[in-house]
């Protein structure tokens, strides 16, 4: 099997599977129970927090656990909204999000919320006066994501929330750091509250977090016990491995990153040749993403023509069941290439072996449906 398809999930690693078996086999104890079982698994779940404070830079009560990024991003901006209603009513996106900002955006239009969308230039980046312009003494919250799904975009967020801060200091700054943590270095004092998401970065489903700066207050969107920003037992097994995960993949980040822009340069010195192909990036993508619009051949016609040689690539984001990618359609405006777009997503544990039998078959099969699309 060939997998590339990082970008919708990753498999777990071996190490942080080991950890999670561990801790479920010998772990049993309720982390909120006063008996010893119960005091033994809260010593682990307060040595995994800690670990990942120290990994991120930020304080334990900095990190609260989820089921992954889409619930850390409801609890972000929905928790924030509704903490602080009379505040202010209008939220600022951008146009690169993942699905999920976009369906939590709907659902507060019909509580009565302002969504505004911030412009991005010709690179994908944010258009800085526009969004100086957008911000108002209304703007309750800005979301923007870190690291754009399909198209690998990387967006400056430090600049971002210095031009957020000067402009209104009561602004919150949320990314969606799911596709930057791991693959490039992110740094928690550039934002307000980050959604990051353990099956990206080589940890299971099923967990993730929000980092919150312990200044801000909001509303829980899951109710329980008292004193809790999330109602429900922890899930002691997956946290750990979650940490276990983060840290192991922060320590090899610049090695990994290295192995990858080699990956992405062999890719598009040999996509580059196509000359119907159209290559979906810029100078401000990262070497994890690699995105192509095949032009004239369905994508999914092609995805399916390699898993029958069980390689493996994805068409927009996994969450979206959209034909057209409202990336593509952000930065190039055409509809025919935001409707056969093809991600490629790459990964330190993409051999060049794997790449090259990628490459030879991505040919082989490309040859045959281009002939195909002429006979019609």
């Amino acid at each position: 099997m060939i997998y590339l398809d990082y970008s919708a999930t990753t498999p777990v690693s071996s190490d942080v599977l080991d950890s999670y078996i561990k801790v479920t086999k010998e772990y049993i104890g309720n982390p909120n129970s006063l008996h010893s079982l119960g005091e033994k698994s809260h010593e682990l779940l307060t040595s995994a927090t800690e670990q990942i404070s120290k990994v991120l830079n930020i304080k334990t009560n900095e990190i609260i656990y989820t089921s992954g990024a889409t619930e850390s991003n409801n609890l972000a901006i929905v928790g924030y909204a509704l903490k602080n209603i009379k505040r202010g009513k209008t939220i600022i996106v951008s146009k690169l999000e993942h699905p999920s900002i976009y369906g939590i955006c709907d659902y507060l239009k019909t509580l009565g919320f302002n969504i505004v969308y911030v412009n991005n230039d010709e690179n994908g980046l944010m258009d800085f006066d526009d969004l100086k312009e957008k911000i108002t003494d209304d703007t309750l919250l800005v979301s923007i994501v870190a690291v754009n799904s399909e198209l690998g975009i990387r967006q400056p967020l430090k600049t971002i929330k210095m031009i957020i801060k000067k402009k209104n200091p009561n602004c919150i700054f949320h990314s969606d750091m799911t596709q930057a943590v791991g693959k490039v270095s992110v740094n928690m004092s550039d934002v307000d509250m980050a959604s990051i998401s353990g099956h990206k970065i080589y940890g299971p489903k099923g967990i993730g977090m929000l980092y919150k700066n312990e200044k801000i207050n909001i509303e829980p969107i899951i109710h329980g016990a008292d004193n809790t920003m999330r109602g429900g037992t922890p899930s002691l097994p997956l946290i750990v491995a979650f940490s276990k995960a983060l840290r192991l993949i922060v320590e090899n980040l610049s090695k990994n990153e290295s192995v990858v822009k080699l990956l992405n340069e062999k890719l598009n010195d040999n996509i580059k040749k196509y000359k119907d192909i159209k290559i979906n990036k810029t100078s401000y993508s990262i070497p994890h993403i690699y995105n192509i619009s095949l032009m004239n051949i369905k994508p999914e016609t092609f995805i399916h023509a390699l898993e029958k040689r069980d390689i493996y690539v994805g068409s927009n984001t996994a969450c979206s069941s959209a034909k057209l990618s409202s990336s593509a359609m952000a930065l190039f405006n055409d509809e025919t290439r935001a409707s056969t777009t093809l991600r490629i997503s790459l990964s330190h544990m993409t051999s060049f072996e794997d790449l090259n039998k990628f490459l030879y078959s991505f040919d082989v099969i490309y040859t045959k449906l281009s002939k195909l699309g002429e006979k019609k």
